[in-house]
């Protein structure tokens, strides 16, 4: 079933490392059974050196490096976007270096202009891709894509949905609708946590998605020795999901001292790719 309900869609991803990225494949292929528009970041961190601190020999360095690395986005960006060209998606594109937080702050204002962003996920918790997630979950106010290694096309086969009842959650549903819709099976999966008595049934979310024409299974895991993150990602990996809806949870009002539980261990491997939404 072809995805309906999206029309402009974002791709971020960075060449300043040396780990391949699969975002631009993985965004072509989903704007392509949308008919969406896609828009093609490519995004380098300059690095700054205060003259003060650094011979000019040193400074040399670092330019030619912020060089090297914008050049290295910018092919990556003009690759992606005769990719995207070669399959009939429309798309504009650019390659952009600023500091790293301005970067990552120009991803985040950029994913306000559209529906969903898709991003590599960050395997580090200090490296510029985690602040580039960072940006678009808490800053845009619009759901993310995060995919794993090696994930290069879209498959609307089955979608796992993490419920735990929280606002969070509803928001990544009703955001997820256009897949949930499209999916080939979907799963309803809530998890006690071991040291709580009462469940978050998955079933008082049925009916609702229901009414949106979504026939999901409710699978309600009972309290355990495992962990919620070890619960899901086995759910995940037993049942080959091919998308993980779920909301973006922060343990703190600042963002910036961690993530939840759950968030920061599917960020740090991800089983599938992740739909969040905060």
């Amino acid at each position: 079933m072809a995805i309906e309900g999206l029309k402009n869609l974002l791709v971020g991803f960075t060449k300043d490392d040396a780990r391949p990225s699969c975002a631009a494949a993985y965004a072509i292929s989903l704007a392509r059974q949308a008919g969406a528009h896609l828009t093609i970041q490519g995004l380098s961190a300059r690095i700054v050196v205060a003259a003060v601190v650094a011979t000019e020999f040193a400074q040399g360095l670092v330019a030619d490096d912020n060089q090297r690395r914008l050049a290295l986005a910018e092919a990556a960006t003009d690759a992606a976007r005769q990719d995207a060209a070669a399959q009939g998606v429309p798309c504009t594109s650019e390659a952009i270096q600023l500091p790293l937080t301005d970067a990552a702050s120009a991803l985040g204002r950029r994913a306000r202009l559209h529906d969903l962003t898709i991003m590599d996920g960050p395997e580090d918790l200090l490296s510029f891709p985690r602040a580039m997630v960072e940006e678009v979950l808490f800053t845009s106010g619009r759901p993310a894509i995060i995919l794993p290694r090696g994930a290069e096309s879209f498959q609307p086969g089955h979608v796992m949905v993490a419920w735990d009842g929280s606002a969070a959650a509803a928001r990544a549903v009703n955001e997820a609708m256009p897949f949930l819709r499209a999916a080939e099976e979907v799963s309803l999966v809530a998890v006690a946590e071991a040291k709580k008595e009462a469940m978050i049934p998955g079933s008082e979310i049925a009916p609702h998605l229901a009414r949106h024409g979504v026939n999901a299974t409710v699978v309600d895991l009972q309290p355990g020795t495992r962990d919620v993150a070890t619960a899901l990602r086995e759910q995940a990996l037993n049942r080959r999901t091919s998308l993980i809806v779920m909301g973006a949870f922060v343990h703190s009002w600042w963002r910036e001292v961690t993530l939840g539980g759950v968030t920061e261990a599917f960020l740090e491997k991800p089983p599938a790719p992740l739909f969040l939404a905060h």
